[in-house]
């Protein structure tokens, strides 16, 4: 299969999806790769029909890999995941209602532009737990134990004031009490993986990150979550409170830390989902050995890092989006 790879300064050293991009080309098929933020691209050569069976996108919150991407889409060409799905989760606050409207238990969501507006929020709802709408990678996530604390800026290192994201609006959230472990589940096109890490929230609080068991409840969450977004490789950050689960973050193509063999896996899922958006033309089968959900020899590739030529799109079947994330 010819693959398509946007991978955005912050991760172009990061073990995904670089390792991925060389195991697909250690299988033999081709995969350029195009690094928005550091490279001129020619769109007017670089997207268009029929060069590419996907393309693939590993971007911040508010890159610009994501418009490439939605171009790509608009050309009519395969994206993973798909680019609608990728837009809703993108946006917290609008995820947050998607997924409330949807019976998902999400903590009850306030937006404001100011941080100072979140001073109206009953003070009972305190702690809050305050951050960007487009934020990603924990950034300028922090716990605002009182209403008079809300202007203080953020203590990690590294991490802006809330506010300080270039005017986009802010999240709050009540915070969710919870032993200080976050418990993050990743799928894999529907394979399910649960791990456990230290909150960012609770930095002293020691604990191992490791692979978990999955209970039924947290499951049938994370699951139910791909359905509403129409999401195929995603990450979904879930805290266990007093009352269960409770999704506090969703991302799309996440780390997929602690998952066994992920690279082999997730590259196997990009060509089954690639070929899935390419059926109707008779694609070739992906070439891979990950767990058995690619089958097929591989073809004769390289992985490349030039400005290229993009793919072609029939579209495949998505969960509806309900009107985003």
């Amino acid at each position: 299969m010819r693959l398509c790879f946007l991978v955005e300064e912050q991760y172009r050293h990061d073990g995904m999806p670089l390792d991925v991009i060389r195991q697909l080309g250690a299988w033999g098929h081709q995969v350029d790769v195009l690094w928005p933020g550091r490279s001129l691209i020619s769109l007017s050569d670089a997207i268009q029909a029929g060069s590419h069976d996907a393309w693939v996108l590993k971007t911040v919150s508010g890159g610009p890999g994501l418009t490439l991407l939605e171009a790509a889409a608009s050309a009519g060409l395969t994206t993973v995941n798909d680019v609608r799905a990728i837009r809703g989760v993108r946006d917290k606050a609008l995820a947050a209602v998607i997924a409330r409207g949807t019976g998902l238990p999400v903590p009850v969501t306030y937006a404001a532009a100011r941080p100072e507006e979140l001073a109206e929020i009953p003070e009972a709802q305190f702690p809050l737990v305050v951050k960007p709408a487009d934020g990603s990678s924990g950034r300028a996530v922090r716990l605002v134990a009182t209403p008079d604390r809300l202007l203080e800026p953020v203590a990690s290192a590294g991490s802006a004031a809330p506010g300080d994201g270039g005017g986009g609006l802010l999240i709050a959230q009540p915070y969710v009490p919870n032993s200080g472990t976050d418990l993050k589940v990743y799928s894999v096109a529907g394979e399910l993986y649960a791990t456990e890490r230290c909150s960012p929230l609770h930095p002293a609080h020691d604990v191992r990150e490791r692979q978990v068991p999955l209970t039924a409840e947290v499951a049938r969450i994370a699951a139910r979550i791909g359905e509403v977004f129409g999401l195929d490789l995603y990450g979904v950050d879930i805290l266990l409170g007093p009352d269960g689960p409770v999704v506090v973050d969703i991302n799309d193509f996440p780390s997929f830390r602690q998952v066994p063999d992920a690279v082999a896996r997730v590259s196997a899922a990009v060509l089954e989902l690639a070929r899935r958006g390419t059926s109707g033309r008779d694609a070739a089968p992906a070439a891979g050995p990950a767990g058995g959900r690619a089958t097929g020899q591989p073809k004769a590739g390289a992985v490349t890092t030039r400005s290229v030529t993009p793919l072609p799109r029939p579209a495949r079947p998505t969960a509806p989006l309900g009107g985003g994330r």
